[in-house]
């Protein structure tokens, strides 16, 4: 145990170390290698921008509706992803039908949507939750299909001598076989959510940190730029930080070692 807990203060103070080193690079690098401030502005005059833009371009405000679109677009396309993953994992005759369908889907660019759903739903909320669960759905899906499809067949035969319904046949074996494979499409789908909402702001939208970073890009706001950049990867970090959670709430009855890696 102590020598665990050694390597964990240690990685600890490695990962600060790093990270020093990257503020250190970026507050310097650009004035050492004599890049303009418009390509690549320091760390400071990033950080100065943060303050600024508290108040004059209302920063926490749009990070609040970033954050909100995530987490809708991030939990509609998770439950699609999980029921259809689940029924196509059940009926090889569905998924037979189905998946050149969702296949197609998956292929097709999911920028290129984007001002579709512009033109159908106008400048509001919708276009750029329809573009996050779009890349959520799929990894979720595929994950779920193939924990189902990989449920040990011996043990639901063994199931249904006993009578077991098909309920209970779901929440004793297929729930808990799916649940391991179901958090790894989780994870992943938790950092693609915001890259959706991102999107959809960016092409037409009002509000969020995607519009933020357009308006900072249309007026050379080189600094407020890097605010929003900045701001979406603490969204994403947050979304994946509660996936983190609430897998160890759920899988609790595994080992450690098989889920309590990030």
């Amino acid at each position: 145990m102590a020598n665990s807990s050694n390597e964990n203060q240690g990685s600890i103070w490695l990962s600060i170390a790093v990270l020093l080193g990257f503020l250190a690079a970026w507050e310097w690098g650009p004035m050492l290698f004599e890049i303009p401030p418009y390509i690549i502005p320091s760390a400071s005059s990033v950080f100065f921008e943060f303050v600024h833009s508290i108040d004059n371009e209302r920063l926490f405000y749009h990070t609040g509706v970033t954050l909100l679109s995530t987490i809708v677009g991030f939990t509609v396309g998770s439950l699609l992803g999980m029921v259809i993953g689940y029924v196509l994992g059940v009926s090889p005759k569905a998924e037979f039908i189905l998946s050149p369908y969702i296949l197609a889907l998956q292929i097709a660019p999911k920028v290129a949507f984007a001002p579709l759903f512009v033109v159908w739903f106008g400048f509001t909320v919708y276009p750029k939750i329809l573009v996050a669960v779009l890349i959520v759905f799929f990894p979720i899906m595929v994950n779920v299909l193939s924990a189902i499809r990989t449920v040990d067949p011996d043990m639901i035969n063994l199931a249904r001598t006993f009578n077991a319904t098909r309920w209970q046949i779901f929440k004793m074996i297929e729930f808990r076989d799916a649940m391991p494979p179901l958090f790894s499409g989780l994870r992943i789908g938790s950092t693609l959510a915001i890259i959706g909402v991102a999107v959809g702001e960016m092409v037409g939208g009002s509000e969020g940190l995607g519009a933020v970073l357009v308006g900072g890009g249309g007026s050379g706001n080189t600094a407020l730029v890097f605010v929003a950049i900045v701001m979406m990867t603490l969204v994403g970090i947050l979304a994946y930080i509660g996936v983190v959670f609430l897998e160890k709430r759920v899988l609790h009855y595994m080992p450690r070692n098989e889920f309590n890696q990030i």
